[in-house]
């Protein structure tokens, strides 16, 4: 079997984000919101998706494509070499500060060089809506394409010819043309000049993001590259971060689990914000706590799963009438995850809020009574202390008193008391002690002392890759002999020959899970760096960064027998994985030389 990746790259300035080929398609991009609907989405069906594309006239003969980041940015480049001759599109969302805010306007910019010969090139320009049910018209203008039937119109401004865009003719690229398309506010400016401006202050905002985290010199690079693909997949005017780009990415060929990952999992908080705490980013943080907080005071009974990012709760799956990416379907938009049962979203919360009330970095007059919501969070672990619920993976059939969430009841519990004793309030502090208490007597459950390890819910003989965190969250003491054989257990259940880490290996609603979640195997490098394993930690981890595409972006699943990547791309979770797993390395090599 071949090793199927996803020959993508990724552009986005935390307005909008867009995929495109190697061939210089854009495959996936939706507009107004990371969550509507495709506007360009041939990823998931080739005839309904619309096609937006810089191709060589005769794309029928062969050519050779060479894809490349400009270096500590997200502006794409993409070389196109024909027998005729040679040139690049370079594809960006722009994004610089002015006017004392973020420029990041609903606007995508392609330029185009001609490098060698006289290559002749075709472009088409074709938008959909509503999931391609929606074909648009058309209009021209003096020096701009609009294209009408959306809520707010679509234009393309360019100095190609319009007749050639418009009637798809090929043409002989002998200087530089730029493409701007824009969705609402158009390009009311001279072309040429503006795109060059955008493009270097585009170019220069990204260096200079980059030049401001801190890590240390562990693959330096590709740190670099997983914070950049983190930071376009948070949802700036709200603050939310969604868990990939895409919906109905396969996790494995022909085995429905196709989601839509367009949303925010409130169980991947604490790993999110300790990201950005890694690499020193602040504002990031800052945004994102907002918007848990938004979201954490306007609750009225229990917390979801996820939430839309502008913290929508009725995300009510569909399946569409699409081809699915390679033929697999259904194609989903929504997701019923937003009905089920997590308990450990509690946890969670207080984990994630607790910087806002003991870091002396945040002072913010307007936060929220601390009290207040602290405690109504300690209700919410107190009342669901003894519910069964589908756990971090989202049983969709099956309810168990799963580990993973007594483990965040403990965690938050613990994150209460600190706030409690910052607070000076001894009535919380006792209370937080006490479900501390009640959490661990429960995790204490789940351990089978014939395997020597935590299982994945009381009563139940399964080890699944959660478990890990009981090392990584503080509760085992990674030093102890429990930590060890916990861990070992573990690996003999879940890792693979190739280091990659299955969720767990027990059938769930869909069977047995065929592919590996990439996640997992960054959680398992930093146990290994935790208990003191450190150079095998380095060795998996630098296994792990073969797993990535050509522009070093992680997938959501691996399958380990042929290196594929499969699910959701790019899954902003596995980087998160890959960033904290190297500041873990980082710290226990424990070297001075940081940036």
């Amino acid at each position: 079997m071949t090793k199927h990746t996803y020959e993508f790259g990724l552009i986005g300035n935390c307005a909008f984000l867009g995929l495109i080929g190697t061939d210089t398609a854009v495959r996936w991009l939706c507009w107004p919101r990371f969550d509507s609907s495709f506007v360009f989405g041939s990823l998931l069906d080739p005839d309904k998706g619309g096609e937006y594309s810089i191709r060589p006239a005769n794309h029928a003969e062969s050519f050779s494509s060479r894809q490349t980041y400009l270096a500590n940015t997200n502006v794409l480049r993409t070389e196109i070499t024909t027998p005729t001759g040679r040139y690049r599109v370079t594809d960006f969302a722009p994004r610089f500060a002015q006017y004392e805010r973020y420029y990041k306007p609903l606007m995508f910019i392609r330029k185009v060089e001609p490098l060698e010969g006289t290559p002749r090139i075709r472009v088409v320009c074709r938008p959909v809506g509503h999931y391609g049910e929606l074909a648009l018209t058309r209009r021209r203008s003096s020096n701009h394409i609009a294209f009408l039937g959306l809520e707010e119109e679509m234009r393309l401004t360019t100095n190609i010819p319009l007749t050639y865009v418009l009637e798809e003719e090929d043409f002989v690229l002998n200087e530089t043309k730029y493409l701007v398309l824009t969705y609402g506010a158009p390009l009311e400016a001279p072309l040429e000049s503006t795109a060059e401006r955008f493009l270097r202050a585009t170019v220069d905002y990204w260096r200079t993001w980059v030049k401001s985290t801190s890590i240390s010199d562990f693959h330096q690079t590709q740190v670099i590259r997983s914070a950049l693909a983190l930071k376009i997949h948070q949802y700036e005017d709200t603050g939310a971060i969604i868990a990939a780009t895409t919906t109905s990415l396969p996790e494995a060929p022909g085995s429905t689990r196709n989601w839509d990952y367009r949303y925010c999992w409130m169980r991947d908080t604490y790993y999110i914000l300790t990201a950005f705490n890694n690499i020193g980013h602040f504002e990031e943080m800052e945004r994102y706590f907002h918007y848990i907080v938004n979201i954490s005071t306007k609750i009225q009974g229990r917390y979801q799963p996820l939430y839309g990012i502008s913290g929508q709760s009725a995300l009510v799956e569909q399946e569409l009438p699409l081809a699915g990416y390679l033929g697999n379907q259904p194609v989903r938009i929504g997701n019923d995850a937003y009905t089920h049962i997590q308990n450990d979203v509690y946890g969670q919360v207080l984990v994630a809020l607790l910087p806002l009330y003991i870091d002396c970095r945040f002072i913010d007059p307007e936060r929220p009574n601390p009290e207040k919501l602290v405690y109504e969070t300690l209700r919410l672990i107190e009342a669901t202390m003894d519910q069964p619920d589908a756990g971090l993976w989202e049983f969709r059939n099956l309810a168990q008193y799963h580990c993973y969430t007594y483990l965040f009841h403990w965690a938050g519990s613990h994150a209460a008391r600190k706030v409690a004793r910052a607070l000076g309030n001894a009535d919380m502090e006792a209370r937080a002690e006490r479900l501390m208490q009640a959490a661990a007597d429960h995790i204490e459950q789940c351990y089978n002392p014939g395997l020597g390890a935590y299982t994945n819910a009381i009563g139940s003989p399964h080890l699944d890759a959660s478990g890990l965190q009981l090392i990584l969250m503080g509760y085992l003491d990674p030093g102890s002999e429990r930590a060890r054989r916990h861990l070992e257990a573990l690996e003999k259940a879940l890792k693979t020959p190739e280091g990659l880490f299955y969720r767990y290996r027990h059938a769930d609603d869909f069977g047995t899970p065929e592919t590996t979640f990439l996640i997992c195997s960054f959680w398992y490098v930093e146990a290994l760096a935790s208990v003191g394993r450190v150079e095998e930690a380095i060795r998996e981890f630098e296994k792990l960064t073969t797993y990535t595409n050509h522009l070093g972006l992680l997938s959501e699943d691996v399958d380990a027998k042929t290196g594929s990547q499969w699910g959701n791309f790019p899954q902003a979770y596995s980087h998160v994985g890959l960033v904290n797993a190297a500041y873990r390395i980082a710290q226990k090599l424990a070297k001075p030389n940081f940036i």
